[in-house]
């Protein structure tokens, strides 16, 4: 049994799959196995795993085909089921890895049995210079965001914890997935890597930035464009259930007036896009289904990890606009 597990859900992803696998290759850490979950792909990439399965002696390669495009969330759901590593890596195809990338991710979240998961450095591929992600924050004003995207990369060197891990190129212990479930197929793609943090936390595990481990990111590579009506949709709706899932009634109350203003502000933006239609229509659907969430059950949670992600919640707020200012400054 491999210790690690590195799963790559695929769709369509013919274009940037075949340099995803081949940067694995050269890793320095070896006590892995590859699991790709195609998602009902209608390009070439079945060929091309059928292919890679047959031929391939280098990497240790499993691939699993689905007979739909069950989201993010319910593709890389079926290879976890699938698999028994200790740890488990979830792995973009549009990504390419460093050579020590999965040394470095094993060696940090080995420190503690408490770490639930850790952030590698994901660097922007289009410019080399810059931070594609190093962590994700949430605020008060019910936004997620990617701490430190548009920044210089030398200025992340230094390790922390963070309120979220992207599910795009992080580590996660799998006996704690086992715990507290795995991705809420609700939310089929965008914020679900959110919603199993926030779960995380609320139980008192801990979520790490590591610098050293660093992958190259193209970003929406699958959705085709980092505004799209369908992005907007899902995104403004599986945010309703994050909140409604993971907040306290008190919390929800006590944070509605930031909230608020938040959804307005996006209304705004989303109405100079062009997409103020599919924003409200997942709101809309997102209150609509409600009832259909499956809620954390807070008597099961320590009132302290209750207030402590609310302060985070909080602290994220600040660190949002002074990252916001700091990239729009230059």
């Amino acid at each position: 049994m491999s210790k690690v597990t590195i799963i790559i859900p695929n769709y369509n992803g013919i274009d940037f799959l075949k340099d995803c696998i081949e940067s694995l290759r050269y890793q320095i850490y070896k006590n892995f196995e590859v699991l790709i979950v195609d998602n009902g792909s209608k390009d070439k990439s079945v060929e091309y795993l059928k292919c890679l399965e047959s031929y391939e002696n280098n990497l240790n390669i499993k691939v699993i085909y689905l007979d739909e495009n069950l989201g993010f969330a319910g593709g890389v759901n079926v290879g976890l089921a699938a698999s028994d590593s200790e740890f488990i890596i979830l792995l973009n195809n549009d990504t390419e890895v460093f050579p020590d990338y999965v040394e470095m991710l094993v060696n940090a979240i080995e420190k503690s049995d408490k770490i639930f998961a850790v952030n590698p450095l994901m660097i922007n591929a289009h410019n080399k210079e810059l931070v594609d992600d190093a962590g994700d924050g949430y605020s008060l004003l019910g936004w997620g965001y990617q701490i430190g995207v548009g920044e210089r990369v030398k200025d992340f060197t230094k390790k922390r914890t963070v309120f979220s891990a992207c599910a795009g190129a992080s580590i996660y212990r799998k006996s704690i997935l086992d715990e507290i479930g795995y991705f809420d197929e609700m939310h089929f793609a965008y914020l679900e890597d959110m919603d199993l943090s926030f779960r995380a936390r609320l139980r008192g595990y801990i979520i790490g930035f590591e610098p050293k481990a660093k992958v190259y990111h193209l970003g929406s590579a699958t959705s085709g464009s980092k505004y799209n009506s369908f992005k907007v949709r899902l995104a403004a709706r599986n945010n309703i259930y994050l909140i409604y899932k993971n907040m306290t009634n008190f919390q929800i109350a006590f944070n509605f007036f930031p909230l608020f203003v938040g959804t307005m502000i996006k209304m705004g933006f989303f109405l100079k896009k062009g997409f103020i239609k599919d924003y409200i229509t997942g709101l809309i659907e997102g209150f609509r289904n409600l009832k259909e969430c499956d809620r954390v059950d807070f008597t099961e949670i320590k009132k302290s990890n209750i207030l402590a992600l609310e302060g985070e919640i909080i602290f994220g707020t600040f660190e949002y606009v002074y990252r916001f200012i700091k990239r729009h400054s230059g």
